[in-house]
């Protein structure tokens, strides 16, 4: 038995071998707290202590309750160079690699489980639909308890949807759109209320901005989310710099977690130094409690335990992983997560998009002529050097991000395989394929900006004014 225990211990991941660890702490606190018989509490300590024995055995270091072995860091476990070159953290994505992430290693790096056929199968029973294109092709792909939030859904009880934006510019790109499209199609098909945290807060913290400005954008960014067609009777959007001030629920959560994480973990987890400000510091309790049904008592009826689903992208996943850790001692149920790939630049997909330049995004207020240009110009290509070349060895789909925002805003997926297949066989050419994206991308901006225009400040007055949604809990 103890045999059959090691060798399964050994196949776990860092990250799935410290939320065992973590997994069998809370057991051992229940049975102790119940009174359980001596015999039985004598057993889970001593499966808690192999655990944690197993743990240091693979990482080197002492289990530390909410302290996950470091991501960027890996384990010393028999780990290539090439393993090493990606570099992901909630404000840098970067690797060396033309076709991106190995999004294969990050979801063992991180701990989290794959969005398999059979996942995506019970998503399409469940709701009665084909699935969001994001799921067929694998743009959100990795999850925490997605089934939990099935298994809720199809008993008739209700869970609700949280995602955000960190405001640092006035003008979106449209990679910021990801997880808008995609959480606005889960509202709709499961019919849930949503709250949408503007962290305007946390750009002040971290960027050169004033209080004001970083307010401002958060307004600005309001009107680009509600354009892309939110139901005001089922959405909250909030700014921190706002909401915190006029909810004691919201507050309450923070401390809450704020008293359960200390220095020394959030270094850990998000790399944070002595020179940093505390409100960097104390942020991530911020990010983490919009996760508790209970930080928006005019929603959920003062109610606590009305489970979370997160779409965001995989870069955000360490803020979550420390609330789902403190959500148990603060007696919350841990948010489920979804987590997506990262939008690529412009210039290729070893980073994401930067709002910060100008060049290696499109934005949602790109003129036609400007998308044009900026494609032509600037998206990196997986063609060859010559047009010979190219019609006899093909192009490279897994590199070329024309091809990669097609995946992304093509709906239609025969159309999708045909462009691929005759791209790579040479038949289709690079500025071809740039046409085929330049026709997509133009009305969709346009349409978006269309409906932008629309959204007043009485508008975004109503989304962001904390009141009852259309649920009954």
């Amino acid at each position: 038995m103890a045999d059959s225990l090691n060798c399964d211990l050994n196949s776990l991941s860092p990250l799935q071998l410290f939320e065992r660890v973590t997994e069998q702490g809370e057991k051992v606190r229940a049975l102790k707290a119940g009174k359980a018989p001596k015999d039985e509490i004598d057993a889970a300590v001593r499966m808690l202590l192999s655990l944690k024995l197993s743990y240091k055995t693979t990482t080197g270091q002492d289990y530390q309750a909410g302290l996950p072995p470091r991501d960027l860091a890996l384990i010393n476990n028999g780990t290539t160079k090439e393993e090493d070159e990606d570099f992901v953290d909630p404000w840098t994505v970067q690797t060396s690699n033309a076709k991106g992430v190995d999004y294969d290693k990050l979801i063992v790096r991180f701990g989290s489980s794959k969005i398999d056929t059979d996942l995506i199968n019970r998503i399409e029973r469940a709701i009665g639909q084909k699935p969001h294109r994001f799921l067929r092709r694998g743009i959100f792909f990795s999850h925490r308890d997605m089934d939990q939030i099935l298994d809720a859904y199809e008993n008739k009880k209700s869970f609700y949807l949280y995602t955000g934006r960190g405001p640092s510019s006035q003008a979106m790109h449209v990679g910021h759109l990801i997880p808008f499209i995609f959480t606005k199609w889960l509202q709709e098909v499961f019919d849930v209320p949503l709250v949408i945290q503007l962290t305007d807060d946390e750009k002040y913290l971290w960027k050169d901005l004033t209080t004001e400005k970083a307010y401002e954008y958060a307004r600005e960014n309001a009107k680009d989310i509600i354009a892309c067609g939110f139901d005001v009777n089922k959405t909250f959007i909030f700014s921190d710099l706002d909401y915190l001030g006029s909810s004691a629920g919201f507050y309450k959560n923070i401390v809450k977690v704020q008293k359960h994480v200390t220095f020394n973990q959030v270094k850990g987890i998000f790399g944070f130094t002595d020179s940093d400000c505390i409100g960097k510091i104390s942020f991530p309790a911020i990010q983490a409690a919009p996760s508790f049904s209970s930080s928006f008592p005019q929603i959920f009826n003062g109610k606590e335990n009305i489970q979370c689903l997160i779409p965001c992208a995989i870069d955000q996943d360490p803020y979550f992983r420390m609330t789902r850790d403190v959500a148990p001692r603060i007696g919350q149920p841990k948010p489920a997560l979804l987590h997506s790939v990262f939008f690529p630049a412009l210039q290729g997909a070893q980073t994401k998009m930067s709002a910060s330049d100008p060049n290696s995004s499109i934005f949602l207020t790109d003129t036609p002529k400007q998308i044009k240009t900026k494609i032509n110009k600037h998206a990196f290509s997986g063609g060859r050097d010559t047009i010979e070349e190219h019609r006899k060895y093909g192009g490279n789909c897994d590199v070329d991000v024309s091809f990669m925002y097609l995946t992304f805003f093509l709906e239609d997926d025969d159309r999708l395989e045909q462009l691929k297949q005759a791209y790579t066989s040479g038949e289709l050419l690079t500025g071809e394929l740039k046409k085929v994206l330049i026709e997509t991308l133009q009305p969709l901006i346009a349409a978006h900006q269309e409906r932008r225009k629309q959204v007043t400040d009485e508008m975004v007055k109503q989304f962001m004014t904390p009141r009852k949604l259309a649920f009954e809990f």
